[in-house]
C-alpha cells in the first residue's frame, strides 16, 4: 500500500487561487522567491527539453508595463474598461512572474507537449506559491498576447510566447469558495 503525503493531498484539494485585485505587498523578495520557482521548475517536462523560462517582474518593471499597456491598449482601438483592466494587471501587482513558452526544435517531442508543460509549470508556480503561505493569481490578459507589447515590455524573442503572469503577495482577504466541476460529469471509466 503506497504512504499517503496527507498534508498534500489536502492543500491539493483546497487550493484557492486569491484574485489579484486583493493582494498587497510585502511579495517574497528573491530569497523567498527562489525556492517557489524552483518548485515551479520541476514541472514535467517530456524531453528535458526546458520550453519555458521566467521574467520576475519587480515594482519598476510593473508599473512600466502598466504604461505600456495603457499606449498599445489606445493605440489597438481597445475600449477604456480593456484598457484599464490590463493597467490594473500590472500596477496593482506586488510582484509577477511571467511564465515564458519557448518552443524547442525536437523530432521526438511535439510543440502540443512543450505548451502543456509550460502550463503546467503556471500550475506548479501557483500551487508553490500558496504552499509558501503567499496569495497568487495566474493571470494573463489581452496584453500578454499582443506581439509588440510583449517584445517591448518583455523583451521576448519572435518565437517566445507569455503562457502565463502569476501575481503574488500577501492575502488581503481570503475568497470564497466557487462551485466546482461534478466529477461524475467528466469522468468517464474503462475497464475493458
Amino acid at each position: 500500500m503506497p504512504q499517503p503525503n496527507d498534508a498534500v493531498l489536502k492543500f491539493l484539494l483546497s487550493r484557492r487561487s486569491r484574485p489579484a485585485k486583493t493582494l498587497t505587498g510585502p511579495a517574497p523578495d528573491r530569497a523567498a522567491l527562489g525556492p517557489i520557482l524552483t518548485a515551479a521548475a520541476r514541472t514535467p517536462d517530456h524531453g528535458k527539453l526546458e520550453p519555458w523560462r521566467f521574467v520576475v517582474l519587480e515594482r519598476p518593471a510593473l508599473k512600466r508595463l502598466a504604461e505600456l499597456a495603457t499606449a498599445r491598449g489606445n493605440s489597438l482601438g481597445r475600449s477604456e474598461n480593456d484598457i484599464a483592466k490590463a493597467r490594473s494587471q500590472f500596477t496593482d501587482s506586488p510582484l509577477a512572474v511571467a511564465v515564458v513558452e519557448v518552443q524547442k526544435p525536437s523530432a521526438k517531442i511535439p510543440p502540443v507537449e512543450q505548451t502543456y508543460s509550460a502550463g503546467a509549470v503556471c500550475l506548479a508556480l501557483l500551487n508553490a506559491a500558496l504552499a509558501s503561505g503567499w496569495g497568487a493569481n495566474w493571470l494573463s490578459g489581452w496584453a500578454s498576447h499582443d506581439r509588440e507589447f510583449v517584445e517591448a515590455g518583455l523583451d521576448l524573442a519572435p518565437d517566445e510566447r507569455i503562457a502565463g503572469i502569476i501575481h503574488i503577495g500577501t492575502e488581503t482577504s481570503a475568497p470564497p469558495e466557487r462551485p466546482r466541476p461534478d466529477l461524475a460529469s467528466i469522468t468517464t471509466w474503462m475497464a475493458e
